[in-house]
């Protein structure tokens, strides 16, 4: 069976009937039900009613969560070997931990329902922000932040592919930073309609609290490496990757350095485990010769037992 890398999107990604492909997975389901069970929530509904608290980070995270797992499973359950890495974008990088049984998926859940907690309380919903920016080499957005500083904070968090950069800190200064980048050549400048301002140093005292919180959780080494967002490398050593999660929620998301790192190992297939397509879409930007493939559907998933 082809070698393979395994990707899990994090927030941004859900919808309202993101798992509609799988509605006949009684696997899909049953992960469903579990999630809804060991956090009382009901996310079944929430990804197939129409609602407003989907978008709400305290339900997103888990719920993303819920989902790369339920996609997760119903691949090994098409006998799916493990993948050469794994990764994840921001919160996914969880969904990859369990994949790869650093913990389980009810710790996972627990995990990411504290993580969101500290994360909407660390910084009140009007005074964050996030925006995209469009057409800038990483330097580029890197210098016109320092610059920026002085007035307060706005820093490069998330390198997404080459020529897509996002920004994130304190509203006011995130907003009138639009025109700034602009004038410096950017193609777009796109506040994004999130309310906290993710991997920023607004985070930082969050991070404490959720590095003690990680004390608390059973760690095992992974069953196959997953390339964290912090260092952009694999760690083996339980303590390293809760470094690794201590320091992502106040530091950049270096998703570019991170498929590079994985591409060096002349592994080309890159399977998005998980509702969307942005991680796909991001691949084929940052390794023009990889082939990625959306695993959202049964169908999806043949379509990669093809290739094999």
């Amino acid at each position: 069976m082809t070698d393979f890398i395994a990707l899990f999107p994090g927030q941004g990604s859900q919808s309202i009937g993101m798992m509609q492909n799988f509605a006949t997975s009684r696997l899909v389901k049953k992960t469903f039900d579990e999630a809804s069970d060991i956090l009382n929530t009901n996310f079944w509904d929430m990804v197939n009613v129409e609602n407003t608290d989907i978008n709400q980070t305290i339900n997103t995270q888990p719920l993303m969560l819920a989902a790369g797992i339920a996609t997760w499973r119903v691949l090994k359950e098409n006998n799916i070997n493990d993948p050469s890495f794994a990764a994840g974008h921001s919160l996914g990088e969880f969904s990859a931990l369990v994949a790869a049984k650093v913990f389980t998926f009810e710790s996972g859940l627990h995990i990411v329902k504290k993580r969101a907690e500290l994360m909407q309380n660390a910084v009140p919903s009007d005074k964050g922000a996030m925006a995209a920016i469009l057409g800038l080499k990483d330097s580029e957005v890197i210098n016109i932040c320092n610059n920026l500083k002085e007035k307060g904070v706005i820093e490069a968090v998330n390198f997404n592919s080459p020529g897509q950069v996002v920004v994130a800190g304190e509203k006011k200064l995130v907003d009138s930073s639009l025109e700034t980048f602009k004038a410096a050549g950017a193609k777009r400048a796109i506040v994004l309609p999130v309310s906290v301002p993710s991997h920023c140093s607004l985070m930082k005292e969050a991070a404490i609290e959720f590095k003690e919180f990680l004390t608390s959780v059973n760690f095992a080494k992974p069953i196959f490496p997953v390339v964290q967002n912090f260092e952009a490398i694999a760690y083996e050593n339980e303590e390293r990757i809760k470094e690794g999660l201590f320091h992502q929620l106040f530091n950049p998301v270096r998703w570019t350095q991170s498929i590079e790192f994985m591409s060096e190992k002349k592994l080309n297939t890159f399977l998005e485990i998980g509702p969307g397509k942005v991680l796909t879409s991001l691949g084929k930007r940052i390794n023009r010769d990889s082939k990625n493939i959306s695993i959202d559907s049964i169908d999806s998933i043949t379509e990669f037992k093809g290739i094999s």
